[in-house]
């Protein structure tokens, strides 16, 4: 961690960062960590979805790109620890990248000038959040998609000349993240126009964008090979076509007859994102594999926004702000979002691809379960949904007042938080789960925003004191 927190300190400011300065997140870290061997011992092996995790795990038994949902980014990494045959292990890993994340945005924020109470401050919810810790035990990618986001931003803003290298070096980070879940891809992009920003950084632009094209240009190379498309997935029209089933009138649209097929047909369901999986919606009684429609979904879906485009945001603006409740919002019904530790027991289905998954990974896949004593005292760990929700809107804010005016300095980590909250609701749906990749950045934004208003100096002027801005 030495190495990491070795910052340059910016022109004007004081030496602060000696080691007796990180006293205080030092501290915070050690009671972060016990509280991540506690939920090793509350539970007795990591959390896996259906079908998200056995996907994962599949994909890196056989090393080849899914078909679907799910780019490769993370099953490689899966695929690293496969020798170990165990998703406890797996888990294990991942609470320490959770600390991970918070060491990198203490980095980022130091060598911004901030203090270490400031730092160490802003990372308290990735710290403490029981939805950080639990995405951290569960077999899903979101975690190192989080991780690699905020490496980026570690290397693009520490210095305040943003080298030829490092900019490499963040584009290469983005594109893993992007191979980790789709929804980072467009940050190289961002990332390239804020270098832009700072008085036209062209050549750094070009070497960013070049860096994060290859690795992306690379895969889907490699996804054609398997699929015949060259592409990351082969989901994303079957994804939007979902969310337009929310408000697709196609006596406004009026589609061509073999997109007519894709209209809703009048089954209703409470949330985007069911229509992938009801089988009475139109896409999943056509003949064959819905995936097999990817194309045709795309065409409907960008046919119908092109024609409602009010109702199309009035859906986006509508679901991302459950984000910001002061208590938790299901969506879908069936879900039921909290901000505690769960107790229980939880079981995993019995098919071939549970079946051949514990037969090719962990042998010891099961569903988890809570031991005790330490499942009940998880389970009376204090968090409130405030601070998860309502407090996530207020550190928005604050980013955002911090990316106006001549400094800019909260600037991207705020359009990294803003994108990551938005873009997965308008590309499918909304969900707490994907809530909590864009709260690293807004948290470091809004440390960034606050740190940097100008503050009132006094200085003696004979009996008199004046103030001077900073």
């Amino acid at each position: 961690m030495a190495s990491v927190l070795a910052f340059r300190v910016p022109p004007g400011r004081s030496a602060v960062a000696r080691p007796a300065g990180h006293r205080l997140f030092a501290a915070v870290l050690v009671l972060a960590a016990a509280l991540r061997v506690l939920v090793m011992l509350g539970y007795d092996t990591a959390m896996v979805y259906w079908y998200d995790s056995f996907t994962y795990l599949d994909t890196a038994v056989r090393m080849r790109p899914n078909g679907a949902f799910h780019p490769a980014g993370y099953s490689a990494f899966l695929w690293l620890l496969r020798p170990f045959h165990s998703v406890e292990l797996v888990a294990g890993v991942q609470h320490a990248m959770g600390l991970g994340v918070a060491v990198l945005m203490y980095a980022l924020l130091r060598s911004r000038g901030l203090p270490g109470w400031g730092a160490t401050l802003a990372t308290l919810p990735v710290l403490f959040d029981p939805s950080f810790v639990r995405l951290e035990h569960a077999i899903l990618s979101d975690l190192q998609a989080i991780f690699l986001v905020m490496a980026a931003l570690l290397v693009l803003g520490r210095r305040e000349e943003v080298t030829a290298r490092a900019a490499a070096g963040a584009g290469l980070l983005l594109a893993l993240a992007g191979l980790t879940r789709t929804a980072a891809v467009p940050l190289i992009g961002l990332a390239a126009l804020w270098l832009l920003l700072r008085r036209g950084r062209r050549r750094r632009a070009a070497v960013l964008l070049v860096a994060g094209a290859l690795p992306l240009l690379a895969y889907a190379g490699w996804y054609e090979r398997h699929h015949d498309r060259f592409a990351l997935s082969g989901s994303d029209g079957v994804a939007l076509w979902a969310r337009t089933m929310t408000f697709a009138d196609c006596s406004v649209i009026q589609p061509p007859p073999a997109e007519a097929r894709l209209c809703p047909n009048g089954t209703v369901m409470d949330a985007a994102s069911e229509y992938v999986w009801a089988p009475g919606a139109s896409l999943n009684l056509l003949p064959g594999d819905r995936f097999a429609y990817n194309d045709l979904a795309r065409s409907f879906a960008l046919r119908a926004i092109a024609a409602q485009p009010l109702d199309y945001l009035r859906q986006i603006a509508g679901d991302t702000a459950l984000a910001f409740t002061w208590e938790p919002v299901p969506h879908p019904d069936r879900m039921t979002p909290t901000s505690t530790f769960p107790y229980g027991v939880w079981t995993v289905p019995d098919n071939e691809l549970v079946r051949a998954v514990r037969a090719d990974y962990d042998p010891d896949i099961r569903g988890m379960r809570s031991v005790e004593p330490w499942g009940s005292v998880l389970a009376a760990y204090p968090y409130p949904w405030f601070l998860h929700g309502t407090l996530f809107g207020v550190l928005l804010l604050a980013g955002a007042a911090g990316s106006v005016g001549r400094r800019r300095p909260a600037l991207l980590p705020w359009a990294f938080a803003a994108f990551l909250l938005v873009a997965p609701v308008a590309a499918l749906d909304f969900d707490h789960r994907y809530v909590l990749p864009a709260i690293p950045p807004a948290c470091v934004a809004a440390a960034l925003a606050v740190h940097g208003i100008p503050r009132p100096r006094y200085r003696a002027a004979g009996d008199e004191r004046t103030t001077v801005n900073m």
